[in-house]
């Protein structure tokens, strides 16, 4: 919204600042944590109020959880509050890259809305249907994607083939063009990762870090990636117009930071389905755009472990009665140890932040 000031830069230079990335990225920072600092508190207090219990807890988590009753869900709305406020005013909207990503943050974000939603009035943990909520996700991702491919087409003279490309790191000429199937693709990795974050929230502080850390990085991709100059530089994949989800992602490190404030242990709210499927739609999104979608793998490596814990949990149960893991998804399995809920946090933290400069270091390696 703010970028129409760059009209007047012609009259005073200040106005200038607004033609970069990097100055919009850090303003998107500031002003989305300012966000979440100011109306966090009002938005804790009122959904305090209304959902009573609050989220319920699982009856055969840990026993520590059991002093965690009462603290209510619904979170995302915090976050979701910085981050579209924050973008709406310094990123550019008629940037397809940005419309899109906008769109599947709030779609998967209405989505988990309504499954936390579900969860809270009739006090069980299970929500929305599995396989609705699935598919509704896949629409939305699918549509984004389309759009996005639509949009590369025709951005350079190589945006065709790229637009339904899967570019592999560490080879920096390397893509496998797979056409029309890339909406499948880009669908998978886009709802995949939604539910990759939501299986990581589960601990006060445990989703937050690793998806400002994942933000970061991908701020940094998307920049380089949108920039031909530092592209041709890395050898990595040009796609004109990505660097615009840097401001995106930079209103996304601010409230993640602000929701962190209130979400720092003992948690003051919880994140919910509404902010963990946001969040990780929009990561996904921004990969599928960059093409680094194979490199987020890397990155959000955290989440992937995460799922991989629950579907060899449920798969395994399925086929032979007994469980893999004390308790999924896998933070929980550490906890059931005897790990302090500090320890695993701070333990995937770290965890989080090697794979994420590995992830990163890919940009090199080629």
């Amino acid at each position: 919204m703010l970028l129409w000031l760059v009209d007047f830069a012609d009259h005073l230079q200040f106005f200038n600042l607004f033609r970069y990335i990097t100055f919009r990225t850090g303003a998107a920072v500031f002003t989305s944590a300012m966000i979440v600092f100011l109306f966090g508190p009002s938005i804790i207090s009122s959904l305090r109020i209304r959902q009573g219990k609050g989220q319920p807890i699982r009856a055969d988590g840990p026993q520590t959880h059991f002093k965690k009753a009462g603290t209510p869900t619904m979170g995302g709305l915090m976050i979701l509050a910085g981050i579209i406020g924050s973008s709406m005013l310094w990123a550019d909207l008629s940037n397809i890259y940005v419309v899109a990503t906008l769109l599947v943050t709030l779609g998967f974000g209405a989505i988990g809305f309504y499954d936390d939603y579900l969860k809270v009035t009739k006090q069980t943990e299970k929500g929305f249907s599995a396989r609705a909520r699935l598919g509704i996700e896949f629409v939305i991702a699918a549509i984004a994607v389309l759009a996005m491919m639509l949009m590369s087409e025709h951005s350079e003279p190589n945006g065709a083939k790229l637009a339904t490309s899967i570019a592999f790191p560490f080879f920096k000429d390397f893509v496998l063009d797979i056409g029309w199937f890339f909406i499948l693709f880009g669908g998978f990795v886009v709802v995949g990762a939604g539910n990759a974050v939501n299986f990581t929230d589960g601990l006060d502080g445990l989703a937050i870090v690793p998806v400002i850390i994942a933000a970061a990085s991908f701020g940094a991709i998307s920049y380089l990636a949108g920039n031909a100059v530092f592209a041709n530089y890395l050898q990595i994949n040009f796609v004109p117009g990505t660097g615009e989800l840097a401001v995106v992602l930079g209103a996304v490190i601010g409230a993640g930071m602000g929701f962190l404030w209130f979400n720092a242990p003992p948690a003051a709210i919880f994140m919910g389905d509404t902010g963990s499927l946001a969040l990780g739609g929009l990561i996904g999104t921004v990969a599928v755009a960059t093409k680094h979608e194979i490199v987020m793998a890397i990155i959000g490596g955290l989440f992937v472990m995460e799922t991989l814990s629950v579907i060899i949990q449920v798969g395994y149960f399925k086929m032979t009665g007994k469980r893999v893991f004390l308790m999924a998804p896998i933070h929980h399995h550490f906890e059931k140890l005897g790990w302090t809920e500090s320890q695993v946090v701070i333990r995937f933290w770290i965890i989080a932040m090697a794979l994420a400069m590995l992830g990163l270091s890919t940009l090199k390696i080629r």
